[in-house]
């Protein structure tokens, strides 16, 4: 039986491939960009998932080990020059700590429009962007297996307690979920929320159950250990005890569904994690699967052909293709929206209608999730189509809207309307913040032209 060991900036060295392959320079900018974003991986993402041999191109070493590039050359020597120059750890996580908030550390609103309020009191580990979803942060879940190089909720895991989302209090949840009647759906989110023991998860679950919220019907996890820790659900001392309480829910008459990230084929490719999904599947849960699409791990579209194909072989359904969020190493990863969208349509057009049931590409943005439903020519004018999967506004969902076409445009602030309008319909609500967008990129926080040459 494995058991899990996580290594850190403190211990990676006692990696035996990182020895041997890593040149010192590597090493380096591993420290430089992992005193700024977070950085961990474990035993079973380095022995089971990444091929050495050509560990500097594989899709899973670059999913969770620190690179230069993935910071802008500014940042990237200002934290080297301290870290060469001696600087103390107050001087390091000062230092650390600017250039995380010029990284836009809460997008689409999460800290300043998503937490919500119960007779008086802030909701701090509470997210409500979408009438029928509240996110729910348990602070025993703030971590994760391993770490994505390109995750949107970094800040989570920086040690800065004034960007995290966590709490502990489960009756302020219930009764704010009774205060919600059209409130359908409970994300745990994290971080991770399957990195708890199974009797603190059991603690936050049980409760939901015997509060009997009449609204409540589903209750979903947002995990990443099917991936990076499939012993969680197969071989870890409270692992049957997880699946038990997978089966509780299932006979409280509730849906239970795990928001499964795989953000790559070869992360399917063990029977560790066939066997997870098999007894995830035997209580009754469903697997529901999603990740960005990312520069350098898998924007090809045969790759997210096999991907999905291999989801719906061991029994998962395909749910979102997302465009890296515009936070953190977005630089690095981003990809243009027309590229997006044509590696989208093309993998669409490798699989069957069973693995039809994903969406995307979808930006996940401050009004909601727009989906790029293609490049057109309307009137003369070449546009990008474009449509709300899930809105603020609920009545914004699946109405069409068409921006300028831009070949170069990345995310949702980059776009303007087309024929000549002003504003796109849904901005008398929530206005798109273009110019704070490109102030930052003029800055070097999101300079991605030059990480794709």
């Amino acid at each position: 039986m494995k058991k899990y060991q996580a290594y850190t900036l403190r211990n990676y060295l006692d990696i035996p491939q990182a020895r041997v392959h890593l040149s010192e320079e590597e090493r380096f900018a591993l420290e430089v960009v992992g005193h700024v974003l977070p950085f961990k991986t474990n035993n079973y993402v380095v022995e089971e998932l990444i091929d050495w041999s050509r560990y500097r191109d594989d899709p899973i070493f670059i999913l969770t080990f620190p690179r230069k590039e993935m910071l802008s050359p500014e940042h990237f020597d200002e934290m080297a020059a301290a870290i060469r120059g001696g600087a103390g750890k107050p001087e390091i996580r000062l230092i650390a700590n600017k250039i995380r908030m010029e990284l836009n550390p809460h997008p689409a609103g999460q800290l300043s429009r998503n937490v919500p309020a119960i007779d008086g009191v802030k909701l701090t580990g509470v997210q409500h962007k979408y009438r029928e979803t509240v996110l729910f942060f348990p602070s025993q879940g703030q971590t994760c297996h391993a770490y994505c190089t390109f995750c949107f909720r970094w800040p989570q895991f920086v040690g800065m307690n004034e960007l995290k989302f966590a709490m502990r209090d489960t009756e302020l949840v219930i009764k704010y979920l009774k205060s919600q009647p059209l409130a359908t759906d409970i994300l745990f989110t994290g971080g991770d929320p399957l990195i708890m023991k199974t009797k603190v998860l059991r603690t936050y679950i049980e409760s939901l159950i015997d509060a009997r919220i009449p609204n409540l019907r589903s209750i979903r996890f947002g995990t990443k250990a099917l991936s990076y820790w499939p012993q969680r659900f197969t071989s870890d001392e409270d692992a049957d005890g997880l699946l038990r309480l997978f089966e509780k829910v299932r006979k409280a008459g509730m849906h239970l569904a795990l928001m499964a990230h795989f953000n790559h084929p070869n992360e399917l490719k063990t029977e560790e994690v066939r066997k997870a999904v098999s007894r995830i599947r035997n209580t009754g849960a469903i697997i529901r699967t999603q990740s960005p699409i990312m520069r350098h791990i898998n924007d090809k579209a045969e790759i997210w052909a096999q991907m999905w194909q291999k989801q719906v072989e061991v029994g998962c359904v395909p749910y979102y293709m997302f465009v890296a969020r515009d936070t953190g190493a977005q630089h690095y990863f981003a990809l243009p929206l027309e590229e997006a969208w044509n590696i989208f349509r093309k993998a669409y057009q490798q699989v069957s209608g069973i693995a039809r049931t994903v969406r995307g590409p979808s930006m996940s943005a401050g009004p909601g999730k727009v989906q790029v439903l293609g490049v057109s020519e309307i009137a003369g004018e070449k546009v990008f189509a474009l449509q709300f999967i899930q809105g603020r506004n609920p009545d914004w969902v699946r109405r069409p809207f068409f921006a300028r076409y831009d070949p170069e445009a990345i995310w949702l602030n980059d776009l303007y309307p087309a024929f000549g309008k002003e504003k796109f319909f849904f901005e008398t609500e929530f206005p798109v913040q273009r110019k704070a967008m490109l102030n930052l990129r003029q800055a070097g926080g999101l300079n991605y032209k030059a990480a794709m040459n």
